[in-house]
């Protein structure tokens, strides 16, 4: 792990110490921006740089932070992850993170979501001028956490490449098809067969099947919504969420999970802190 040498003011406040841990994704996909952050950071407060080149070492230098306030430069699965570490080393407490968003847009969803301003300029001086508030949390069973939002199953992957423009036998040929096939639009919508239980109520049994189960933290609960198949969704507020059945996956914000059987997701009020802009008066 490579280090730049400490730079900054000489005399500065705890606040305005930090260490500042640089994606390695966005060191390649963005080093001008990444550029711009350091030097807008370092600018204003004495920072400590990071480069990390793996997991491991991105997890050794959170770790050896001391009293500096952790500022993370990357995407979505960047914030997660430090979440993550934080809230394994029992630590999300005392400690308030900052990002400083560098990715393409859709990697981005979860931190523009929680109001991380867009923009390398305004986010780094949103970590020094701004004020940590504290956010919820989904904590699930395997210590693995949810920054906002959960779809039981997993969803679908990534949309494919749109194909080369067809020849006019394709054409007829698609033609075929969709006279002796229905409309995979118009097809039933695929189901699943999950236990839904919210603070030990059931809300829904595997004989009742669901196209999904789509939670978030809100106000300390978890938000809880099922859709089953052609009839209206049905919502519920709950501490803790368990969900079971045949093997399934979930996509926590970024990150697809599983397959597991069981699952429980307790909601934490405040269980993080994030550095974000001052209100406007």
């Amino acid at each position: 792990m490579h280090k730049d040498a400490t730079r900054g003011r000489t005399e500065v406040s705890a606040h305005d110490q930090l260490l500042v841990v640089i994606d390695p994704v966005a060191r390649r996909s963005d080093g001008e921006s990444v550029r711009i952050a350091k030097d807008v950071l370092c600018a204003g407060a004495e920072a400590k740089i990071c480069l990390p080149d793996s997991p491991e070492e991105f997890s050794r230098a959170l770790a050896r932070r001391g009293s500096r306030r952790p500022v993370v430069v990357g995407d979505d699965r960047t914030l997660l992850r430090t979440v993550t570490l934080l809230h394994r080393e029992r630590e999300l407490a005392g400690a308030a993170l900052s990002l400083v968003p560098i990715g393409a847009p859709g990697s981005l969803e979860v931190a523009y979501a929680l109001g991380v301003p867009p923009g390398t300029v305004a986010a780094a001086r949103a970590v020094l001028d701004g004020v940590p508030r504290r956010l919820d949390l989904l904590v699930d069973d395997s210590d693995g956490v949810v920054l906002g939002d959960l779809s039981i199953p997993a969803g679908r992957g990534p949309a494919v490449p749109a194909p080369a423009p067809p020849t006019v036998w394709d054409t007829c040929r698609s033609l075929v098809r969709t006279l002796v096939r229905p409309d995979p639009a118009h097809a039933a919508p695929r189901v699943h067969r999950l236990r839904v239980e919210a603070d030990g109520v059931l809300l829904s049994d595997v004989g009742a099947p669901v196209e999904g189960v789509s939670v978030r933290s809100l106000a300390g609960l978890a938000a809880i919504t099922i859709q089953p198949p052609s009839a209206p969704p049905v919502h519920a507020d709950a501490h803790t969420l368990t969900v079971s059945g045949p093997d399934f996956r979930y996509r926590a914000d970024t990150v697809i999970s599983g397959p597991v059987r069981r699952r429980t997701w307790t909601a934490r009020e405040g269980a993080w802190g994030l550095t974000l802009p001052k209100a406007k008066a």
